[in-house]
């Protein structure tokens, strides 16, 4: 945003005369905590309500610094884990065979997680990426704000004592370098390709000569396999996102409702700053932990969400070995020997390991993608596996795209050029009542044409079912193409992506782009963006029924944004719950017979069912015993209406309520609940919730499969009370709109709380603004933030 010189200088004013009024004694506290070392970076960081920064710098360097210092005031202990793990040093201080951190990679242990980014260290990867020029490579803008941020992160820990007892004392919190802090954005780059497959990389090894040859992966299996694999993400990453145009609202100008889905825990949690160089740069929103630009939110002309794509993000290679030396493939009949990377990790306690990693002109050799997905490296076939975002460290250049927007137009060029973005949807909005839906990912270039020219005899299986082409290795003409509009070589360029401008509504719940508007269907599309004409979610079709209905009706606001975010209603529950009670109700005796084959008084539970309000409030009764049933159905297997692709939003529908598999889940629900203590009609906010500093926090919404749009992901520990815990779900949420003056209507939620200390005043405030269903309103402007009774000023230099 460009902001004229005299509002800069007025801004600027008044806040040192903010800082020159601060009391004597909150003045000298400050003079204690603010001078960390040496290096001429400084900003200024305005504290209001709950714990939020406002960022004031001067230049991107100065900004990374206060984001750098202010994100370890609040997260240092899960920062510094995350980089632990880039750095390749789990085994060293944790033990090669502790569960790994699940934020930045699949690994399975520590010791394969260190052996895939030590790796990717001592090849120079990551380094390599940054000395590349823009825009294939960091702006030098980007470049700035990395420095700064390393610099503001090893400045507070030099000048603060650690009070989380969750790393206090621990001799792996360190100074970090640019490297470490780039490595952990590449990570996440990578998160859907190679980090999906770690385990497969790290595990690879030639067969013996000798060996049995294994047989090749049963392609049915493999093609199911696959297509979980990919279906799991929206479960443990997920989200909603609408934009609404400005012929849907009061006032002309546009709307925007970001729900995203993440991890409660670890180093993907999203933390809430202001960023503003005056006259350059004015951003608020959430940012992913260790990246120093905003990764959903808004300024005062923009607001844009993300939600997890469907594109697949790799593909593989079936390579044809030389029968000689399984370490050298074939292409176009001419021998090429593999590269071997020998990595050494330190372990606690013990010897190092030493293995090897064996890369191809694809990729590296994988054998697995996941436990249930096998690739057998024989003595006559491998598998390298092919990930485009191992050459994309260009995310925090889209993102400051965005950042300094002024329209959807912008959101979208910055989309073009930057190319950035690994594995999300953008859902924009602005103050001229423009919207914007676009698939821009970075995937590789695999054409449905490539697909049915080149797939091996499993490729044809696996590409229809997942988008997880495999390609024949052996033929040099099977060779992913470029595009001229491309970033990078092997990827597909700007006019292939799925893009809808100026829709009504444009929303999306992690199902493919073809409903982002169901009235304006995008089709047109290859298959590894995702399907056309397939079934979607229930958490699909109950957001397109609400946000269709609220498009129609019109005349929306931010408010209509916030009751949508918290009506909590169940698209399951709506669909099949009155038949549920009444068939309870019809059951000869009131007895159902569960899975251990005994007869079940279910009488009580015909009457919560018949009697709920169809929502996941935490005051609801009823919301619990119907989500335990739901768990149990076999849903798919049950209804009577099949799924149509001429009406994808209201189908299948009627639960076959006669089946056995209805009355035995019944049975077993009232059961289980029974065996917890837990009443059949308890409220929902009884027996799902968190602690917090030993204290409950009631938790409104549901699972993926109720379909509702607030979806929380909580633990089942019936002996614990219930629903305790939640591993992911509503996370940073916005609600955005423009009524003309200077300030955009903004309201937010970080679910889980600024602070991940429970020494934090800021542990755990906004979990219970979320319990509540309220909301922050956003201090955006000057005069907003200067006027925060929670005001707090820290000066930061080194």
């Amino acid at each position: 945003m460009r902001t004229r010189p005299r509002r800069a200088v007025v801004a600027a004013v008044a806040l040192f005369a903010a800082v020159g009024a601060l009391p004597a004694a909150a003045a000298q506290d400050q003079h204690r905590q603010q001078h960390p070392s040496h290096g001429g970076l400084s900003a200024t960081i305005r504290y209001t309500e709950y714990g939020i920064p406002h960022i004031l710098a001067g230049n991107y360097a100065d900004l990374g610094f206060g984001t750098g210092w202010a994100q370890a005031a609040d997260q240092v202990c899960t920062l510094a884990d995350g980089f632990v793990t880039v750095r390749g040093e789990r085994s060293r201080y944790f033990g090669a065979d502790a569960a790994s951190d699940p934020a930045l990679s699949s690994a399975t242990k520590n010791v394969s997680s260190d052996l895939y980014f030590r790796g990717v260290r001592e090849a120079g990867t990551v380094e390599k990426l940054m000395a590349t020029p823009a825009p294939r490579g960091p702006s030098q803008d980007v470049k700035e704000l990395m420095r700064g941020f390393t610099a503001g992160y090893n400045a507070w820990l030099a000048r603060n004592r650690i009070t989380d007892p969750a790393c206090r004392g621990a001799d792996w919190v360190r100074p970090v370098s640019v490297r470490d802090v780039a490595a952990r954005n590449y990570a996440l780059a990578v998160l859907g390709g190679q980090g999906r497959a770690v385990d497969g990389i790290t595990a690879a090894r030639p067969p013996a000569s000798t060996a049995p040859t294994a047989g090749a992966p049963d392609a049915r299996d493999a093609a199911r396999a696959a297509r979980d694999l990919f279906a799991a993400d929206s479960a443990d990453m997920g989200s909603n996102a609408v934009a609404f145009s400005g012929a849907t609202t009061a006032n002309g100008r546009g709307l925007l409702l970001g729900n995203p889905h993440y991890p409660w825990q670890g180093g993907r949690r999203f933390w809430q700053s202001q960023q503003t160089i005056p006259g350059k740069l004015n951003i608020a929103g959430g940012s992913l932990l260790g990246s120093a630009t905003i990764s959903i939110g808004h300024n005062a002309q923009v607001a844009w969400s993300h939600t997890v794509a469907t594109g697949v993000t790799l593909n593989l290679h079936q390579l044809t070995l030389d029968p000689a030396d399984p370490t050298v493939y074939l292409v176009d009949g001419r021998p090429e020997r593999m590269t071997e990377r020998r990595v050494t990790v330190a372990v606690q306690g013990g010897a190092p390991v030493t293995r090897s990693q064996w890369w191809t002109r694809y990729g590296p050799v994988v054998t697995s993608l996941g436990a249930a997905l096998p690739l057998p490296w024989t003595t006559t076939t491998a598998y390298a596996l092919g990930d485009p975002n191992a050459a994309n460290l260009r995310a925090s250049d889209t993102a400051l795209g965005f950042s300094r927007a002024r329209s959807t137009d912008d959101v979208l060029g910055a989309l073009n050029r930057t190319q950035g973005l690994p594995w999300v949807n953008t859902i924009a909005a602005d103050a001229r009542g423009h919207t914007l839906f676009t698939q821009s990912q970075v995937l590789p270039r695999i054409t449905d044409e490539l697909a049915q020219r080149c797939s091996t005899p499993l490729g044809k299986v696996t590409y229809p079912a997942s988008g997880v082409a495999v390609l024949d290795g052996s033929r040099g003409d099977c060779a992913l193409g470029s595009d001229p509009d491309a970033v990078q070589p092997g990827i597909f360029g700007p006019a292939r992506m799925p893009v809808l401008k100026d829709a009504p509504y444009a929303e999306n719940s992690n199902d493919s782009a073809w409903l982002a508007n169901a009235e304006r269907p995008l089709t047109g599309y290859e298959r590894v963006f995702g399907t056309v004409g397939t079934q979607r979610s229930m958490r699909t079709r109950g957001a397109v029924q609400d946000v269709s209905a609220m498009a129609a009706r019109g005349k929306l606001t931010v408010r209509d944004l916030q009751e949508q975010q918290f009506a909590n209603r169940v698209p399951a529950g709506d669909l099949v719950a009155a038949d549920a009670a009444k068939a309870c109700a019809a059951l000869p005796g009131g007895t159902a017979t569960g899975s251990d084959g005994k007869a079940v008084d279910v009488r009580a539970a015909c009457g919560v069912l018949a009697a709920w309000n169809r929502t996941a409030d935490t005051g609801s009764r009823g919301a619990l015993l119907f989500d335990r049933l739901w768990r149990k159905l076999p849903v798919a297997q049950l209804w009577k209406v099949p799924f149509s692709a001429a009406d994808p939003v209201n189908t299948p529908n009627t639960l076959d309520t006669g089946s056995p598999a209805f009355t035995k889940a019944l049975a077993d629900t009232v059961t289980e609940l029974g065996a917890a203590g837990i009443a059949l009609d308890s409220r929902l906010g009884g027996h799902q919730f968190v602690v917090r500093n030993g204290k409950r926090i009631a938790v409104p919404g549901g699972t993926e499969s109720l379909g509702v749009w607030n979806k929380v992901e909580p633990v089942w520990d019936p002996a614990g009370g219930g629903y305790t815990e939640v591993t992911t779900g509503s996370s940073y949420i916005q609600a955005v709109g423009w009524d003309g003056g200077r300030c955009p209507v903004a309201r937010t939620l970080l679910t889980y709380s600024q602070s991940s200390n429970p020494d934090s005043p800021h542990f755990s405030d906004q979990t219970r603004l979320f319990s509540a269903e309220r909301w922050v309103s956003s201090r955006f402007c000057e005069k907003d933030i200067l006027t925060s009774p929670a005001l707090r000023i820290v000066r930061v230099r080194s």
